[in-house]
């Protein structure tokens, strides 16, 4: 028996806190150890607890995962030592917790938390054990440690922390628990949660009185995380914090509005109420989408701006747009130790083990553009998702298993004993404080309503619900339990309550008395003196900058630090660019760019620009960042051209889109002053980020009124490279354009690039810009541009053929990017001086006076205008631009027939042959051309 016992496993992370505690002083060690961490070892003395592995024996125990090793489980006097069955606790102690209030899941029998494993019997349990490493105990009785255990690792709480690989980290979280939880907090926290756990039940229920049927998303069952979210912000509080940015789905975000955000109640019944319906056609959104921000004192006396950001009902599409605007909002702040600002998200445990957008936002978390300091994440876990059970949900034991990717701790904690939750929220928030890390909390409640108000839940959870009828409130719950602690007086529950409800019936009366709509506030602080709206006529901006301002930017550009070695290749490039920047060369894609950047950085414009290949360029065109083929130290060729130019970040991102695209929408929410840029890889891979691109970048604006100057990059061009990287379905933007909500443009010469960035940033319009970037032209000679045109010139909208002589033509092709050299190459072999060629570099918002004044009204006597595109006919600009051009036809002079130039209806972009696509660019060119 005891050669079995010796072979049980405990965990290394065990061994390495009970070692530091050696090294710090062996007196207080129990002796059973001693010999063990003082004992040479063919490695010499155990330094971490990772030297002795070699010489151990591993050994694997029924649960217990085999990376333990074997440790003696018997003293000197021939006794168990307890520290076996200690660690067992701390690892496998959550299995046991009992952590649903409907008492539907069944705490799990877990044998290494039974003392008899370990080699105890009966007669061991009031035996008295030296117990200095377990943290608010020295001497106790063998009960009191499992009963102390119990109640800090297998209580109302359960801690998963042993997958995090740092022993400091282990160790501080163990201190914690075992010295906070269990010991209920001062009376007046527990009393004022106590009075939002009322006034959030008291809210939901009026609603659900007051308008019966009508969605709202109840929190009934699940009112703890309102005194959740309200402790988190006062820990954050004290901690440094500044300001918030809480994301959340629907369900109890009305509560959340008006209890954490302190929006008057009226407001939100003059939602339910709906007066002034004309106000919101074509445009607004449901109440409990809405966003809101406010300033808040905590009871500490703590100031903090909170801001709960506008969602969708796609669920976590928000998660990486609050991200985003927490790390705009330390940039701001100059908040480089990530202390000021915190992010909060709240999930539901479906939504947070289902979706994509999870992983994708955690894995930011670590990264140098993206990290925040840690996200508090607290999961509404309903234990069912609209229908579907966590059986059905996940593959995992735990709606939260996705997050132990970032080695951060879980806290999985029974919803009703609110005072454990409040010592988790404090050791959570001082966790992030401490570490820089995410930490989650996963608050076991229930859903007393189905997925919404008109939804019957017991067609699918009749046993649940069965359940769920019979049982007390969670207000009830804990009013009880202060009530038999004295804490509070039978009476006061009460009292609160009645007090709550005329306060609503109060601001229900203000609510029904008005005749106004209620209205968000918007454009505010930061976004004053920005504008968005429908504008009446094309406004532009100066974006010129002097000829001799960019030959000195050039040269900077092109100047190494002294000991730093390129690639062969960059030298010659870096040769070629100051040339460029001197007039010498005519200017390539990737010059005219940085350019753009490089001037507005030295107008002391923030540029941000992120996606998989930006620091490079994914063909290679852009070569911001350079790398010393010697050192492997980075260089920013956009850094130090200034002594005050504004703060240029460049980042290479995870093989993310909707993640990295969300995040830097969230970004350019707080941050208009500066230039953001996301670029795909290739354009098409945009369709992976739809959910960001649909329900915030192109509607953010109708539904929310928040504005964004966001610019996305996305390679577009059919030459041949297949389906997946031709288009970047220029069709899908365009099929989203309305009342001047979005910018896409197709540029065709570098100079046009420069403008429309410089454009974009100095206009005080913001809207975001789609900019379908080339491939193919990034080095074409013919797309080349001189220095000249970007010292004197602007971007053009539209670009006319002033090549072709207006006598003479008789057909004007109109096109929108690469295949415009294309078509001019073919007029070239044919000598056709009857066709002029017009290029729309900005296809929205369209105006018909610059297209009639380009095309019609310039070349009075064509009889016929093309327009003409090489992407399918169901695909590309097609669809957008024929209504527009048979309408000005239409209006015009009359005599002029249309048609229309492209490949065939495809289900599929483009061929995967690249000689049929050579054949079929060839048809296209012979049609725009044979009358």
């Amino acid at each position: 028996m005891a050669n079995d016992i010796l072979e049980l496993a405990g965990s290394l992370g065990f061994l390495d806190e009970l070692n530091d505690q050696y090294v710090a002083d062996p007196e207080t060690v129990d002796t059973s150890w001693r010999d063990l961490l003082g004992a040479p070892t063919p490695t010499g003395r155990i330094g971490n607890g990772h030297q002795a592995i070699a010489a151990t024996p591993v050994a694997v125990v029924r649960g217990v995962r085999p990376v333990s090793v074997s440790m003696p489980t018997i003293t000197a006097a021939g006794t168990p030592t307890v520290w076996p069955l200690v660690n067992a606790y701390r690892v496998r102690g959550h299995f046991a917790a009992h952590l649903d209030p409907l008492g539907l899941l069944e705490a799990a029998k877990i044998n290494e938390l039974d003392p008899h494993t370990w080699g105890f019997g009966d007669h061991d349990l009031d035996r008295v054990i030296d117990v200095t490493g377990v943290h608010g105990l020295t001497r106790a009785t063998l009960r009191q440690i499992i009963t102390h255990l119990t109640r800090v690792y297998a209580g109302s709480v359960g801690l998963e922390f042993m997958h995090i690989n740092a022993p400091t980290r282990r160790s501080w979280l163990a201190e914690r628990m075992e010295l906070l939880v269990g010991k209920p907090p001062e009376r007046a926290v527990r009393t004022r949660m106590l009075e939002l756990l009322i006034n959030s039940e008291q809210f939901e229920r009026f609603c659900h009185t007051k308008y019966p049927g009508t969605k709202r998303f109840s929190l009934e069952g699940s009112e703890a995380l309102i005194p959740t979210l309200d402790l988190v912000l006062t820990h954050t509080a004290r901690l440094g914090a500044i300001e918030a940015v809480l994301g959340m789905a629907h369900r109890g975000r009305l509560t959340a509005i008006e209890g954490i955000m302190k929006r008057p109640g009226r407001d939100l019944f003059g939602q339910f109420e709906d007066v002034e319906p004309e106000k919101a056609m074509g445009g607004g959104d449901v109440k409990y989408h809405m966003g809101f921000s406010s300033d808040r004192v905590d009871p500490l006396g703590g100031h903090m701006h909170i801001s709960l950001a506008f969602n969708p009902s796609h669920l976590e599409a928000v998660d990486p747009v609050v991200v985003g605007r927490v790390r705009a909002k330390q940039v701001r702040h100059r908040d480089f130790e990530h202390r000021r600002v915190v992010g909060i998200l709240v999930h539901g445990d479906a939504a947070f083990a289902g979706q994509g957008l999870v992983p994708e936002t955690l894995q930011l978390s670590g990264l140098p553009g993206y990290r925040t300091g840690g996200t508090v994440h607290v999961i509404v876990n309903n234990q069912v998702g609209f229908t579907a059970s966590p059986a059905e949900q996940r593959s995992t034991p735990y709606c939260t298993d996705v997050a132990k990717m970032l080695e951060c701790p879980i806290w999985h904690v029974n919803g009703e004993d609110l005072d454990a939750l409040a010592r988790v929220v404090e050791i959570a928030c001082e966790y992030r404080a401490q570490f820089q890390s995410d930490v989650v909390i996963d608050i076991y409640c229930f859903r007393k309503y189905g997925h919404n108000e008109g939804d019957e839940p017991s067609f699918t959870q009749p046993l649940m619900y069965d359940r769920i009828r019979g049982k007390q409130s969670p207000v009830e719950v804990y009013s009880n339990h202060l009530v038999a602690e004295g804490v509070v007086g039978p009476e006061e529950p009460l009292a609160i309550t009645k007090r709550r409800i005329l306060e609503l019936e109060a601001e229900l009366e203000a609510a029904r008395a008005s005749k106004l709509r209620p209205d968000t506030p918007s454009m505010m602080a930061m976004w004053r003196g920005y504008r968005g709206g429908m504008l009446e006529h094309p406004d532009d901006v100066d974006t010129r900058v002097p000829r001799e301002l960019l030959t000195q930017l050039a040269e900077h550009m092109t100047t190494l630090p002294q000991d730093f070695i390129p690639h062969p290749k960059i030298v010659k490039l870096l040769e070629q660019r100051l040339q460029m920047g001197k007039g010498e060369r005519l200017l390539d894609w990737g010059m005219a760019e940085m350019l753009g950047y490089a001037s507005l950085l030295a107008q002391k414009v923030d540029v941000r620009l992120t996606g998989q290949d930006s620091g490079r360029g994914t063909f290679s065109h852009r070569h911001a960042i350079l790398t010393d083929v010697k050192t492997g130290r980075e260089h920013l060729t956009l850094g130090g051209i200034a002594p005050d130019q504004g703060d240029c970040r460049i980042y290479d991102s995870s093989l993310s889109e909707a993640g990295v695209l969300g995040f830097e929408f969230g970004y350019s929410l707080d941050y208009p002053d500066a230039l953001v840029l996301w670029e795909a890889q290739f354009g098409d891979f945009a369709n992976g980020a739809q959910v960001i691109i649909d329900q915030f970048l192109t509607s953010s604006e109708d539904k929310w009124k928040r504005l964004s100057g966001l610019v996305l990059l996305l390679p577009h061009g059919y030459e041949g490279q297949g389906p997946e990287h031709s288009s970047a379905r220029l069709e899908r933007f365009l099929q989203s354009c309305a009342e001047h909500n979005i910018q896409v443009c197709q540029p065709t010469t570098p100079a046009q690039m420069f403008h429309l960035l410089r454009m974009q940033s100095l206009r005080s319009l913001r809207k975001p810009l789609v900019v379908m970037t080339p491939k193919s032209l990034l080095r074409l000679p013919a797309a080349a541009s001189p220095l000249e045109d970007l010292a004197t010139g602007r971007f053009h909208r539209v670009l006319g053929d002033d090549a072709a002589d207006p006598t003479k033509v008789d057909r004007i092709l109109v096109c929108s990017g690469k295949i415009y050299f294309e078509l001019v190459e073919e007029r070239a072999r044919r000598a056709d001086d009857r066709v002029a060629i017009v290029r729309c570099e900005k296809l929205y918002p369209w105006w018909d006076s610059l297209v009639a004044a380009a095309t019609t009204d310039h070349f009075t006597r064509a009889t016929s205008l093309v327009w003409v595109q090489d992407e399918p006919a169901n695909m590309g600009a097609a669809q957008f631009v024929t209504p527009k051009l048979e309408a000005l036809l239409a209006g015009g002079r009359g005599g002029i027939s249309f048609a229309m130039v492209s490949r065939a209806e495809s289900a599929s972009p483009a061929t995967g042959s690249h000689k049929a696509h050579v054949i079929e660019q060839q048809q296209i060119l012979k049609q725009a051309f044979d009358r």
